[in-house]
């Protein structure tokens, strides 16, 4: 079967746990505010739902599936109880699970979210399987890379081999956080085979090593690293992209209620962005159809949940402000 995207990455079970009883302190001496519960009590939470196959990477193979593409996964999992319900999660979405291996003798990937208003803080943990790309016959046309566990620079190495030796596949790197904190120069390769590259604002001054606010700075500075084009988010305030030509700014689809949980609006925009690429449209549409399903997808608990069809994003298009438009910098 050939392919149209195929989301490399670890998959997570999320267990979303609502609290009640804590506060944020937010006058510390550390850059981000903190959330804080009493030490060494017993605390009542609010409520918890488990929702697996989930992470950067099996998002965005859902939301590319339920967008028209032919999508597929490639991960790792454990042979336990967690392990199982993600594939079983998986073939309900449709998604085929010939690309998963599973370890023997070793635990699933399961991450805590600690809901809190309206934000969340997310405990994480990823086993350090043994990684290894499995035998892809037919060569996809996107390959979406995002995150994996800290022993996995070799199995980087290892997809810049298959990606040098099929440059008909396109790349989509979204770095996860131990990508960005291994740097650019030891996934240089990577960086210059990406055709796609996402981050938010705050990333991309990690992984430049700078402290400009300048999105304009940032988007050629990251450019500049060998992607051909490169997406910048930055909350609120849209996203903006650059091709090597052009700069654009697209704003925010406005939500039609305050969002419930942004966990995976990252995905959702990324994944969106890139299948309205793959579907033959061009950049401004794709940054136009990126918002619409991140807005949906955080009015629910969990990443794939408020992912949409395309009927439904289309839908969601011609309903939108007139104002809703990519504009170029």
């Amino acid at each position: 079967m050939t392919f149209d995207f195929v989301g490399i990455g670890d998959i997570v079970t999320d267990d979303f746990i609502e609290l009640g009883d804590a506060h944020i302190d937010s006058e510390n001496n550390t850059q981000a505010p903190e959330l804080c519960m009493r030490f060494g009590d017993k605390i009542p939470y609010k409520d918890s739902v488990v929702i697996p196959a989930v992470g950067n990477s099996p998002n965005a193979s859902v939301s590319a599936h339920r967008l028209g593409l032919q999508s597929a996964l490639i991960t790792d999992i454990g042979d336990d109880l967690h392990g199982q319900a993600c594939l079983q999660k998986l073939k309900e979405e449709g998604i085929p699970t010939d690309f998963i291996r599973v370890h023997e003798h070793t635990t699933s990937n399961y991450h805590y979210v600690l809901r809190f208003k309206e934000e969340r803080t997310i405990l994480v943990k990823h086993h350090e399987y043994e990684y290894a790309l499995p035998d892809i016959q037919e060569v996809p046309a996107f390959i979406y890379l995002s995150s994996l566990a800290e022993n996995s620079l070799p199995y980087h190495e290892a997809i810049a081999d298959y990606l040098e030796k099929n440059p008909e596949s396109k790349l989509v790197f979204q770095p996860g956080t131990f990508q960005i904190k291994l740097g650019f120069e030891k996934l240089q390769r990577l960086y210059t085979q990406s055709y796609l590259f996402f981050c938010n604002k705050e990333e991309a001054r990690k992984i430049l090593k700078t402290k400009t606010e300048d999105i304009q700075e940032l988007l050629k500075g990251m450019r500049a690293l060998g992607p051909q084009i490169v997406v910048i988010t930055d909350g609120p305030r849209g996203a903006y992209v650059y091709d090597g030509k052009t700069m654009w700014h697209g704003p925010m689809y406005p939500d039609p209620a305050p969002p419930i949980d942004r966990t995976g609006a990252g995905d959702s925009f990324a994944s969106t962005f890139t299948s309205a690429l793959a579907l033959g449209l061009d950049i401004q549409t794709a940054l136009r159809w990126g918002p619409i399903n991140s807005m949906s997808v955080v009015q629910h608990i969990g990443a794939q949940k408020g992912l949409l069809s395309r009927e439904m994003l289309e839908k969601y298009l011609a309903e939108a402000p007139e104002d809703y438009l990519p504009k170029e910098l």
